[in-house]
């Protein structure tokens, strides 16, 4: 493939990043495509770059040379502005921890992050595949349940505690439409950061829709979240305190399970189980499984795949699993603290859902909700690291430790925004 070619195939990436499909089907494509361009945008820029360098030779007297080169130009000041975009990030993510908690939200920490702490890893987006975080190890394939490799999970943690008392826990629980997905493949960047930090992260698995309708998935989390409260001491965890986070699929589940603490329609055999959460981090979720909101989008998901694929049955004949598997429909005033994330671009799940789940935290909820929307981020952002991981992984350490220590140091009871407002 020439150069010319070449250019002509990432400026279709690049249009398709700024202006993906949306639609069941055509955002499929859209996402795949967008979601790896605008992540590994600083390295396709390096790639170009070198690309257009290896033949500037001759581009006066070769025409389709000279459009290649041009062409190449336009690209690179197209990945540009993606890596400005993925830069933007560290701000959005920071103002919304500022608007939900406070300006002083930062004397919470143990130590403010410095500059250095808040730069972007260059040197870790060399090779994004590969996460290496010294420090920390990972148990795998511990059985939570009875389902088999379904119903594994991972422990990852210091290999020194820096807890000796108990260290807090999060929970990940990974996306991929309730069909596949494995708990290897989503959030490690997050969890190996967490970890070095000296939390306790626990990555699962869970049964898929193909096999198990919906609600078995929910159940897993919840049997996984007993499993933690019963075993994560031998682990150097604390079962006092979790907080579950996950994306897409993940997300969803994540959100209802935070939302539906003990309830016993989703706790068959262990209904006496504690399963409830202190946080909530969703990111880029499914919050409206019902289509309660009138949103297109939602409607079209749950008709044309929802009910199809994952329940199994049709709306029309049991609204109410629909109904009572949508976290916009389960807020209440006693919901936990949440933190929810999305991307202006994603065309997997709309970001309209996410602003309405907003919107009925907050009008419901007595608990602080924090929502950073992320300028051009497609589904999947924190999938591997990125300009844009990077930033998100840092401002979801800041807020975590920021909700533990107002937790452990205040009365259970007393949420995080209580306690920041006493401080004020």
């Amino acid at each position: 493939m020439g150069l010319l070619r070449r250019q002509l195939a990432l400026a279709a990436l690049s249009t398709n990043a700024f202006r993906p499909p949306h639609g069941i089907r055509s955002g499929i494509g859209g996402f795949a495509l967008g979601w790896l361009t605008t992540e590994l945008a600083p390295q396709l820029l390096a790639v170009t770059a070198l690309d257009a360098a290896t033949h500037t030779r001759g581009a006066t007297t070769d025409r389709h040379r000279a459009a290649g080169l041009a062409l190449a130009a336009a690209n690179a000041a197209a990945l540009g502005v993606m890596v400005v975009q993925a830069q933007r990030v560290k701000p959005a993510v920071e103002d919304a921890l500022v608007e939900a908690l406070g300006v002083d939200y930062v004397e919470q920490l143990d130590e403010a992050p410095t500059p250095a702490d808040l730069a972007v890893p260059w040197r870790s987006l060399v090779n994004p595949f590969r996460v290496r975080t010294p420090g920390v190890r990972v148990e795998r394939d511990i059985a939570y349940a009875d389902a088999g490799r379904r119903t594994m999970l991972d422990v990852y943690g210091p290999e020194e505690p820096v807890h000796p008392d108990g260290a807090p826990v999060l929970l990940q629980v990974h996306g991929g439409a309730w069909v596949l997905g494995a708990k290897e493949g989503q959030a490690v960047p997050l969890m190996k950061h967490m970890a070095a930090k000296g939390w306790i992260c626990v990555s699962i698995n869970y049964r898929l829709a193909g096999r198990d309708p919906f609600p078995a998935q929910v159940v897993d989390v919840k049997r996984a979240i007993a499993w933690i409260r019963e075993h994560i001491g031998a682990y150097g965890g604390d079962a006092s305190y979790l907080a579950i986070t996950g994306g897409s699929a993940g997300g969803h589940l994540a959100a209802l399970a935070a939302l539906t603490p003990n309830d016993p329609a989703y706790q068959p055999g262990f209904e006496d189980a504690d399963t409830s959460v202190a946080a909530a981090i969703p990111h880029y979720g499914v919050y409206d499984f019902a289509g309660a909101t009138g949103l297109r989008n939602a409607v079209a998901m749950r008709d044309a795949f929802l009910a199809p694929k994952v329940v199994h049955r049709r709306f029309a004949e049991a609204p109410e699993v629909f109904e009572a598997a949508s976290p916009v429909l389960r807020v209440s005033a006693d919901a936990p603290d949440f933190f929810v994330l999305h991307g202006t671009t994603d065309t997997m799940v709309s970001v309209t859902q996410a602003r309405a789940f907003v919107e009925r935290l907050r009008e419901v909820s007595e608990r602080s909700v924090v929502y950073a929307e992320l300028p051009g981020a497609q589904h999947a952002f924190d999938t591997f690291p990125s300009i844009r991981s990077a930033h998100v992984v840092r401002a979801i350490d800041r807020y975590l430790h920021w909700h533990w220590n107002g937790w452990r140091g205040h009365p259970v009871g007393d949420s995080p925004a209580e306690v920041a407002e006493e401080q004020s």
